[in-house]
């Protein structure tokens, strides 16, 4: 029975939110918390940020660590004309160092771009293989790839597979946003946040996207346009 049970646990699909339940969800999550109904009073309901769990996303993601939103989004651009509009580990690969610098890559970046592409073509990762796992083992295959940690794993999880209970505590601007609704001292800990954060739970997901959209809001920034991102 045990073993059946361990079993069954593996089948178990992972929970995700989609368009239809967000804004109940949105609703839920403002009758336990009287800061996140004030947001959604204030601000509306926030978008649903969605992305494609494929290949260019995480390289998206790669290129927004530690820069404005903006440029990252600039060089993703730059990159799909330079590779005809189609981003591909086989084509990224072909480039030069000098073509990568041309689409606004660092030499860091250059590196994780190319670790995750060779990863793929040799079959040690399938982006498609891993969408269907269990949060934490899509976060322990990921992490294995150089220069890809918590918070792109996060945006990942959240924006490309919309896992319900993702909380990225490395993104500088949510944690801005809630420390500031929430009128939490400047060096509020990890520790503390991730404690208030647990009567989110199951969805803590939706809990980031409202302080993300008051961000956004109060910065009048369009789009998913905060600045910086604190962790790989």
């Amino acid at each position: 029975m045990k073993t059946q049970k361990k079993h069954l646990q593996k089948l178990k699909k992972p929970e995700s939110f989609c368009k239809q339940d967000f804004h109940s969800l949105c609703d839920l999550l403002a009758k336990k918390d009287a800061h996140i109904r004030q947001i959604l009073q204030q601000h509306g309901y926030p978008p649903m940020w969605q992305r494609k769990p494929n290949f260019e996303t995480l390289i998206h993601i790669i290129l927004e660590q530690q820069v404005s939103l903006a440029s990252a989004k600039a060089a993703l651009n730059r990159l799909k004309e330079t590779l005809g509009g189609i981003i591909t580990p086989k084509k990224l690969l072909a480039l030069s160092d000098p073509e990568m610098k041309e689409s606004y890559f660092s030499r860091q970046k250059i590196i994780y771009a190319r670790h995750l592409a060779t990863e793929l073509i040799s079959g040690r990762l399938s982006i498609k293989k891993i969408c269907g796992l269990p949060d934490d083992q899509i976060r322990n295959e990921l992490k294995k790839i150089k220069g890809i940690g918590d918070w792109t794993v996060d945006v990942f999880l959240l924006m490309a597979l919309q896992r319900k209970d993702i909380f990225p505590v490395g993104d500088l601007a949510m944690i801005s946003s809630l420390k500031k609704t929430k009128q939490l001292p400047m060096d509020t800990s990890k520790e503390e946040i991730l404690k208030l954060s647990a009567s989110w739970i199951p969805h803590r997901s939706i809990a980031a996207m409202i302080f993300w959209h008051a961000y956004i809001q109060e910065k009048s920034i369009k789009g998913r346009g905060f600045k910086k991102s604190k962790k790989i």
